[in-house]
């Protein structure tokens, strides 16, 4: 076998494609976040609307990318289609942010949730047993082990396509059963249901006074501020509906990618959405409404469980989160390297990151990954800066979905073997939600919205660095 590979091998179907759109999907986002969106919204229709609203903008896109993963069936995904709806600049700028924090730092807070779970059955692996303390970082046994997951699932990875499919099908099929089982159990199992209880007033929005106990500091809250509450509470529904599109970046791989692309980001999308609105009519059910805005530590499953399964119930949750959070980061793993390979081939980063090995994958670009997360995992900083980029990432993808409009413009007669779905009424209406929420957070949380940005526009004088060691070489 020669040593390095000139092409990716084809090697994943439809099932394999959808698994790897919903498990990518999937991480510990649905086990924690409704309890902030609860407090920023204060009632049962309102905590499901934020997630039905999620759940749409999530759909809507996926249909749309449908059109654009058939036009353009090869490795990188959102990047390319940003490069040839626009220019380069402007997919650079995504490929920049992608590498520095979007992937990576997702990868690095999946990483540790899994960690942190894995501390309720192996204590001495939690974030508060501090391995070193070198005076600015402290490292806790949990990140130690995060960056052993990373590295683990990078190696793997670099043994090819194939060993990846196995691990993701597995991981995804046993997370959306288990899933599934503790929706269900929380219905039929349940000693006490909340569920009317809840649903009084299900549209009174409210919100919580950081100063006033939890009993009496719900305060009314309508017009702009309520507004400003929903945008609030997307940031953590968006965040655990993200990483949809991870399955464009591996198109290079896909059996006939120009159909079997659309298909599964339809039908993964579709599938997570499903569960994600299920689950949280499940807490409902089992749960009064201060006790999901309360659970201890946010982790609301964790409350559900051991209302239906008794004191078990932590551990449950617990094995499931590590299933969920392992199988995510094998998917966000595998895909994330292909788009630092494109960006390689258009000599837009490192060259090396262009290379495939023996295995038909881009090894040096898994390992270059690993680094900048593993990174990201010692720093202690990727929750904050996951929180601040889902202003950044709703920002491409409405450039993205506005890319469509330029396309049918600029190339009218470019072959479409799928046609983006509702358009062009859905994509807009994707567009004005997504805008929407953007200036919402501009004016009414901008910590989420300027490091994000710092952080994109930093890609700028990279990429003209990048042109003028092109030119020279």
């Amino acid at each position: 076998m020669p040593e390095n590979s000139s092409s990716f091998r084809p090697a994943l179907g439809l099932v394999d494609a959808t698994m790897i759109v919903a498990g990518s999907m999937i991480g510990s986002g649905i086990f924690i976040v409704s309890a902030d969106i609860t407090r920023n919204v204060g009632s049962a229709g309102w905590l499901v609307v934020v997630w039905l609203l999620t759940g749409f903008m999530t759909l809507t896109a996926a249909l749309s990318y449908g059109e654009l993963s058939a036009m353009f069936p090869k490795a990188g995904g959102q990047y390319v289609y940003l490069k040839e709806a626009y220019n380069p600049l402007v997919g650079f700028l995504y490929g920049w942010s992608f590498f520095a924090v979007i992937q990576t730092g997702t990868i690095a807070a999946v990483g540790v949730a899994f960690s942190k779970f894995a501390a309720y059955l192996i204590p001495s692996l939690s974030e508060k047993n501090i391995i070193a303390d070198l005076g600015l970082i402290k490292i806790s046994a949990a990140q130690i082990v995060s960056i052993i997951l990373i590295a683990l699932l990078t190696f793997i990875n670099t043994k090819g396509i194939k060993a990846g499919k196995i691990i993701q099908t597995i991981f995804t099929s046993t997370k959306l059963l288990s899933l599934l089982g503790l929706i269900l159990c929380g219905f039929v199992f349940v000693h006490h249901s909340y569920w009317n209880e809840n649903w009084q007033n299900a549209f009174d929005a409210k919100k919580i006074s950081g100063t006033v106990s939890a009993k009496t500091g719900w305060q009314p809250i309508a017009g702009a501020a309520f507004l400003g509450a929903i945008a609030a509470s997307m940031v953590g529904s968006i965040f655990s509906s993200d990483a949809w599109n991870n399955v464009t970046f591996i198109a290079g791989e896909i059996k006939n990618p120009k159909k079997n692309i659309g298909l599964s980001l339809f039908l993964g999308t579709l599938i997570v959405t499903i569960i994600y609105v299920s689950a949280n009519l499940m807490y409902l059910n089992v749960l009064p409404l201060n006790g999901i805005a309360f659970a201890e530590n946010d982790r609301v499953a964790v409350a559900a469980s051991n209302e239906v399964f008794g004191n078990i119930g932590t551990i449950v949750i617990a094995v499931m989160i590590m299933i969920s959070t392992f199988g995510c980061n094998n998917g966000l793993i595998l895909a994330g390297a292909r788009v630092y390979y494109t960006m390689s081939k258009d000599k837009l980063f490192f060259a090396k990151a262009g290379t495939l090995n023996k295995n038909a994958v881009p090894q040096w670009a898994l390992w270059a990954q690993c680094i900048v997360a593993a990174a990201l995992c010692l720093s202690g900083k990727y929750g904050d800066l996951l929180d601040m980029v889902s202003f950044i990432v709703v920002i491409f993808y409405v450039l993205t979905i506005y890319g469509i409009f330029i396309l049918r413009k600029k190339r009218p007669d470019a072959e479409r073997p799928y046609k983006a779905f509702g358009f062009p009424v859905l994509p807009a209406i994707y567009m004005l939600m997504g805008i929407s929420f953007c200036v919402l957070l501009i004016i009414y949380k901008p910590q989420f919205t300027w490091p994000g940005l710092i952080i994109a526009l930093l890609g700028i004088p990279l990429y003209y660095i990048a042109l003028a060691n092109r030119k020279s070489i």
